[in-house]
C-alpha cells in the first residue's frame, strides 16, 4: 500500500518535503532503525546521496533523525544549523507515537523555539516516522 487516495502518495515524499533535483541535504542521526524507503526517495528525488556531518561545506536542508534516547534535543537541533544555509529547513524526523524511542510531540515544540526554530508542519512522508519541518532563523547570517 504505497499510495492512498486523495495524493497521499509516499513515492513522492522528497518531493513534498520541498527537495528538488541537485538540492544538497545533509543526513544526521541516522542509524540502523531509519526509513530506507524514505532515504532512497529522498535521495531519488535530488538525484544524489545524501552528505553525512563531515561535508563541511553549506547545504540546502537537514534530515534529523531523532529518538527519545538519543539526548538533548535542543544540542542537535543546534547542531543541525552549522552547515545549513540560510532560508533552509531542518526535517526532525523521530519515531511515530507507540514505536520504540518514539519522541513527545511537547518536546520538539518546546526544544525548537529555543534552539532558533519554528514548527511549520509535519506531513505524511514515512509509516513509522513523523517529520517535523522546522524553519531556520531568517535573520541569520552566515
Amino acid at each position: 500500500m504505497s499510495a492512498t487516495p486523495g495524493g497521499a502518495d509516499t513515492k513522492n515524499a522528497g518531493a513534498r518535503m520541498g527537495f528538488k533535483p541537485g538540492s544538497v541535504i545533509q543526513e544526521l542521526g541516522w542509524d540502523e532503525d531509519v526509513d530506507d524507503e524514505l532515504r532512497v526517495q529522498i535521495e531519488d528525488t535530488i538525484d544524489a546521496d545524501m552528505v553525512d556531518a563531515d561535508y563541511g561545506n553549506v547545504v540546502d536542508a537537514v534530515i534529523l533523525w531523532w529518538r527519545d534516547e538519543d539526548g538533548d534535543l535542543v544540542d542537535a537541533l543546534m547542531d543541525s544549523l552549522t552547515d545549513l544555509a540560510a532560508g533552509g529547513v531542518v526535517w526532525l524526523l523521530t519515531p511515530k507515537v507507540g514505536r520504540p524511542n518514539a519522541v513527545d510531540a511537547a518536546d520538539v515544540t518546546e526544544a525548537a523555539p529555543v534552539a532558533g526554530l519554528a514548527v511549520t508542519t509535519t506531513p505524511e512522508v514515512s509509516r513509522d516516522w513523523t517529520a517535523t519541518r522546522l524553519a531556520a532563523p531568517k535573520s541569520a547570517s552566515r
